[in-house]
């Protein structure tokens, strides 16, 4: 068992995501103290309990602490299981940071996976769905995960409702990648969106993006 204080550094909850998905991985359990302590609501909320779950019935794993707000948690997995997975926050909170903690011990597991997850595509402090799918994944292609994802509904804060699906092949070699030198023609490219508000505001963000890129060359 391997101990983790959670509060240390930045002290969020990308300690326990980090932390469980290694000990997927590696088959080593572990027991996380004093987590997300010194934020205004400590202990686990509603995605990063999710994302513990989750995990949890990928790799069998047996869990103590698992409740809403608690600071403290004990993960001990099993073995990683493939298949068709269904995981819902139940709020806006972040799908991006849920499949953090799921992503990588699915990719290396034996067989093929598809996960739908429901919950926030854009919300605060998270990458948003569009960028897991034009940014991280081609990325993760290059160092050997094949994954793809569609976005089947964006979910924003503070609604959520959001729904994006991930097919990852499994078995996965994972090999370096170099990103020092960039290579090809450089271009540029984004989407401005809108809920609730005019499709006009869209609009003026995209005009003014663009004005704002060409000023800069």
């Amino acid at each position: 068992m391997i101990q983790i204080d959670a509060d240390q550094g930045e002290g969020g909850g990308q300690a326990v995501r980090i932390a469980l998905t290694l000990s997927a991985v590696r088959g080593v359990p572990v027991e996380l103290r004093g987590i997300r302590a010194r934020r205004k609501t400590p202990g686990l909320q509603a995605q990063h309990l999710t994302a513990v779950t989750a995990l949890a019935r990928i790799c069998g794993a047996e869990t103590s602490g698992a409740v809403l707000g608690s600071q403290e948690l004990r993960f001990a997995p099993g073995l990683i299981r493939p298949g068709t997975y269904h995981v819902d926050i139940g709020t806006a909170g972040s799908i991006a940071l849920v499949l953090q903690a799921i992503l990588l011990p699915l990719a290396l597991a034996g067989g093929p996976s598809r996960v739908t997850l429901t919950g926030g595509t854009h919300v605060p402090w998270s990458p948003p769905a569009d960028y897991l799918r034009d940014v991280l994944f081609p990325h993760l292609d290059r160092i050997g995960i094949q994954a793809r994802v569609e976005i089947g509904r964006w979910g924003f804060y503070p609604r959520g409702g959001g729904r994006v699906t991930v097919d990852l092949a499994g078995n996965a070699g994972l090999t370096p990648a170099a990103l020092v030198r960039r290579s090809g023609r450089v271009s540029i490219r984004g989407v401005a969106a809108v809920a609730g508000l005019p499709r006009g505001v869209a609009e003026r963000l995209r005009s003014r993006s663009v004005e704002r890129l060409a000023g800069a060359g």
